[in-house]
């Protein structure tokens, strides 16, 4: 797109510097004529002049487009990849520097306020062109008498303050119409991936009032921006006039009395129309406001702080998890979260139990980085998680989730290369044998059960190998004896690996080495499964969580 900028660059102030020539050009022409002794250099030099201010306008037509798709596509692409490395455990320093957009909202920035960014470039030179040209007729017009030039600023003193008024005015009313775009797309996310509450619930009149009520906003923003712009309008049309006259008026009086040649008149008619011309620029001066809106709606994602990776490799070692003194803080600096120091010896299976609300995800999200402590660290093999590169980190953590998401084209993309092992160990394959594609089919196309894709995660887990496996209720959507049968396979596969399992069954807390059991945030307790049931209210957690799980199911 080098070639499409340079053009553009070029282009725009070449036709600026046509344009501004050809009112002197005229006026030659015409003193020539008129006095009897036309030229045919001053006439090929006119011609000359009119063809390449209407090249260089076709060129510029041609690459402003170009360079406004180049420009948005580098701004999606940068936003898209910063709004991917958002943790989905925002620490209590992230969520102080403001509330993170939902999803809605950031579809709408990435789609509409990217878009509008990216015209800044061509919106800006075209502004910028307007004002030089308006400059250069001016100066052009002071050449021809003094008398023209004060004129001319005679009126235009109040026009650069309107234009200042309504530069303002723009902005920040599309900065209001974009924000409300964004709640009217985060709105309706909310009610499409509630959509089948809202069917059973019968309310989609109610919901879609909700979604609705952001309209009046959007109304009266655009509203305000019509008016604005009406306002604008209609008071530098007035000035033009007065401006026109009085420049006009001043011309002919100076032609009148001798002192200009007749041609200059035509040239003073065309510099001071030029000179006006910027305050004629009501919707290239929209076009900036909106593009520097929706550049500041991107930027307000750039100021999010975005998960931070180390450069540090992972020394070989045998997979030794260590929380130090881990604790989390809300947004007022309260502690809802340890202070926590806990030992996952190398090898060893870890079962996290406790009430829901507990912080079980909250562990199993620190120990791999997808939350950083507010306290603390969280170290394997002696290396902070937090120090890791991005592959390095996937290389020591790897999560299983009860709601995996499938990302990629195909199955074989999405699955990440897992192999037959590791699908036979997840019970995966059973299902995608029947699959008429098998791995080439497309993932947008599948209707898989919540048993079927807690399958595919946990097979894509055991495929990537890591030193650690963290399965965060991974199971929950199998039938009992498909569990089992899963359960016994992921033991066989992580031998030797050490586990993590966030879990909700007893039979699960019971096969595994030590459990830690959480409570409100805290570590209540740490021991074998069959040590900690001597403790009532360790048993009366597990029958709640049990109970709840199957409830769920």
């Amino acid at each position: 797109m080098r070639g499409w900028s340079v053009a553009l660059t070029v282009s725009v102030p070449l036709e600026a510097a046509a344009t501004l020539a050809l009112p002197g050009a005229s006026g030659a022409v015409l003193d020539a004529v008129l006095a009897g002794r036309p030229s045919g250099r001053a006439i090929a030099g006119l011609a000359a002049l009119l063809v390449l201010g209407a090249a260089a306008a076709a060129l510029a037509s041609a690459a402003g487009p170009a360079c406004s798709a180049a420009d948005t596509v580098d701004l999606r692409v940068g936003l898209l990849r910063r709004v991917l490395w958002f943790r989905p455990f925002p620490s209590a320093a992230e969520l102080l520097a403001g509330a993170r957009p939902g999803p809605g909202d950031l579809t709408a920035r990435l789609v509409g306020a990217a878009a509008d960014a990216g015209a800044a470039r061509a919106a800006r030179l075209g502004a910028a062109t307007a004002l030089v040209t308006s400059a250069g007729a001016v100066l052009g017009l002071g050449l021809l008498s003094p008398w023209l030039a004060v004129a001319f600023f005679a009126g235009v003193l109040p026009g650069v303050v309107l234009v200042r008024l309504f530069m303002r005015t723009a902005e920040d009313v599309f900065g209001r119409y974009q924000a409300a775009q964004g709640r009217l797309a985060d709105r309706l996310s909310d009610a499409l991936a509630g959509v089948r509450t809202v069917h059973a619930a019968g309310a989609q009149r109610q919901e879609a009032a909700r979604v609705l009520a952001v309209l009046p906003e959007l109304g009266d923003a655009g509203r305000s921006l019509w008016q604005a712009q009406r306002r604008t309008v209609g008071r530098a049309t007035l000035l033009i006039t007065a401006v026109e006259l009085t420049v006009l008026g001043t011309a002919g009086q100076l032609v009148a009395a001798g002192e200009l040649p007749a041609g200059a008149f035509a040239a003073a008619a065309g510099w001071a129309a030029l000179g006006l011309g910027f305050f004629e620029q009501v919707e290239a001066l929209v076009g900036v406001a909106h593009a520097r809106a929706g550049l500041s709606r991107v930027r307000q994602l750039e100021q999010w702080p975005s998960a931070p990776a180390g450069g540090r490799e992972l020394p070989d070692g045998p997979g030794e998890l260590v929380f130090r003194s881990v604790l989390v803080r809300d947004t007022g600096g309260a502690v809802v979260f340890g202070p926590l120091d806990l030992t996952v010896p190398a090898g060893a299976t870890l079962a996290v139990v406790g009430r829901s609300g507990s912080g079980k995800s909250l562990l199993a999200a620190l120990a791999g980085g997808l939350r950083l402590p507010d306290g603390g660290s969280v170290l394997v093999d002696g290396v902070p998680v937090a120090e890791l590169s991005v592959a390095e980190r996937r290389r020591a953590v790897g999560y299983a989730f009860e709601r995996p998401w499938l990302v990629g084209p195909t199955l074989d993309e999405a699955l990440e290369g897992a192999g037959a092992a590791a699908m036979s160990a997840a019970r995966a394959d059973g299902f995608l044998a029947r699959l008429p594609l098998g791995g080439r089919t497309a993932v947008n196309g599948l209707r898989l059960s919540g048993g079927e894709l807690q399958r595919l995660g946990l097979a894509r887990l055991l495929a990537a190998d890591s030193r650690v496996v963290i399965t965060d209720d991974a199971t929950s959507h199998l039938d009992l004896a498909t569990e089992h049968q899963v359960d016994q396979a992921l033991d066989t596969a992580t031998r030797g690996r050490t586990r993590i399992v966030v879990t909700h069954r007893a039979a699960v807390a019971a096969r595994a080495d030590l459990v830690a059991w959480l409570d409100a945030g805290r570590l209540r307790a740490t021991g074998p499964h069959a040590a900690l049931l001597a403790d009532p209210a360790y048993r009366a957690a597990l029958t709640d969580t049990t109970a709840g799980h199957d409830a769920r199911r």
